[in-house]
């Protein structure tokens, strides 16, 4: 039996995960669970980086210490898009900014005075978003921020961890691909855009693909967590790329969709689609498992239903998801609508759900986030299917939200396609599984879809 453990970094959590993997089955166990909670300074809105990185070295010290553990492989992956600036010395000198951040706000129109939107997205293939690290590093250079000065290396957040784990600066091309400065097309950064915007490509370390070793723990973590010299690899480091990595899915006339505080749908395809009609209808293509192009629409996802909850939280009312939803159910149908895009900055959720939709009970207001997001996803499966001349049969959701029986049958109905649910821990899975393959113990990306049909259940919902 191998163990390797998978680092999962998600918007509202992250955790450590043993994946034992026996004979063709793999077993997954939460270690560490841990909030991710960012913070809000006079400066900007920031993730606690050095908070998260302790919690990281407290779940491999579990595994090494408490659980006596011989690992196997060790892998982090995170959301996409922010980034860390570090000096000559290796050190810090700019903390990762959330995407969430306000500097980004009309960022991206003042870059398409510089380089016209439809050239970015030629050069990139990637969905126009205020939230990408192109338009955080232009809003950087535009205010003339002291760390561009001085810095050295630009490390997107799972390269950074595994920098702090191993002394090693790379970055791996799924997380590097949702950034708008890679270039999908040619797998590589597209360094003549960012000269035609001043921005230092030189910054940028070298390129790897997924499942390659990076190095070992440096001494101190070593000693620290009782892992000895333990084997990191950059697995899928992007959340997303590891989940569709362990979709569960057979033959060609499938979509995904990654659950979570963001939807992430699309289809998995050999090369990028980059036309007037991809970019028209904003989709992206970032870099996948086995050389793939993830063909995709971002979407707000769950993070309405998820500000709701914190909102109603500090009003004294703690509600689980499964209360929420069960609340949805009892609402019966939505009257109303909303577009969950637009309501992807924090804010008074309930309110302003209420005051677009003159909703008046809590479940009616998580009815219509979610059947807005079913509806959501009946578009965005239109232009999957439009786009690119692929008849899709299956819906396959994977990740936390695929736990939603609601949404899940909301979205057959709403699709009029079969819905496919699970795993759950689809992103944990990917990421040990593609160190596997690193590892020489599973040979593809086949076989790791075929090793998560074995081990995990799923749910089959049909239209109604």
């Amino acid at each position: 039996m191998s163990n390797y453990l998978a680092v999962d970094l998600g918007a509202e959590s992250g955790r450590v995960m043993l994946a034992a993997l026996n004979a063709g089955r793999l077993s997954l166990e939460e270690l560490h669970r841990f909030p991710n909670e960012p913070v809000q300074l006079p400066t900007g809105l920031y993730w606690d980086s050095f908070r998260l990185f302790h919690e990281i070295v407290r779940g491999l010290t579990i595994a090494g210490r408490e659980r006596k553990l011989r690992v196997d492989g060790i892998g982090v992956d995170t959301w996409g898009v922010d980034f860390g600036l570090l000096g000559a010395d290796g050190a810090l000198v700019d903390c990762p900014r959330h995407y969430r951040d306000r500097r980004t706000e009309g960022i991206p129109e003042r870059l398409f005075k510089v380089v016209p939107r439809e050239e970015v997205f030629a050069a990139t293939g990637i969905q126009i978003m205020a939230l990408n690290s192109l338009y955080q590093w232009y809003a950087m250079w535009l205010a003339d921020a002291p760390a561009l000065e001085t810095a050295h290396r630009l490390l997107f957040m799972p390269d950074l961890f595994n920098y702090w784990l191993i002394g090693v600066q790379r970055s791996e091309v799924t997380i590097a691909s949702t950034s708008q400065f890679y270039d999908s097309a040619k797998r590589c950064f597209a360094t003549g855009l960012l000269r035609k915007l001043c921005l230092s490509w030189n910054l940028l370390p070298e390129l790897i693909e997924p499942g390659q070793k990076l190095g070992t723990l440096l001494p101190a973590i070593a000693e620290v967590t009782g892992l000895g010299a333990a084997p990191v690899y950059a697995t899928a480091s992007h959340d997303t790329a590891a989940a569709v990595a362990a979709v569960p899915a057979e033959g060609d006339d499938w979509c995904y969709i990654s659950s979570g505080t963001w939807s992430l749908m699309g289809l998995e395809l050999r090369a990028p689609v980059i036309n007037d009609a991809s970019r028209t209808l904003n989709f992206t293509n970032e870099a996948g498992f086995g050389g793939s192009v993830r063909f995709l629409k971002n979407l707000a996802g769950l993070w309405p239903l998820q500000e709701c909850r914190r909102a109603w939280a500090t009003e004294g009312e703690k509600l689980s998801y499964e209360e929420l939803t069960r609340l949805a159910e009892q609402a019966g149908p939505a009257r109303s609508f909303i577009d969950p895009d637009e309501f992807a900055q924090p804010g008074d959720m309930p309110a302003r759900i209420a005051a677009a939709c003159g909703a008046r009970t809590k479940g009616e207001i998580c009815r219509i986030i979610l059947e807005s997001l079913a509806r959501r996803y009946r578009e965005v499966l239109s232009g999957l299917e439009n786009l690119t001349g692929k008849k899709i049969r299956t819906i396959h959701i994977v990740g936390g939200g695929s736990r939603n029986a609601l949404l899940n049958q909301l979205t057959a109905n709403a699709t009029g396609r079969r819905v496919i649910a699970g795993p759950v821990e689809a992103t944990a899975a990917g990421n040990a599984l593609v160190q596997a393959v690193g590892a020489s113990e599973v040979a593809d990306g086949r076989e790791i879809r075929e090793i998560v049909r074995r081990s995990f259940a799923i749910g089959v919902f049909v239209p109604r």
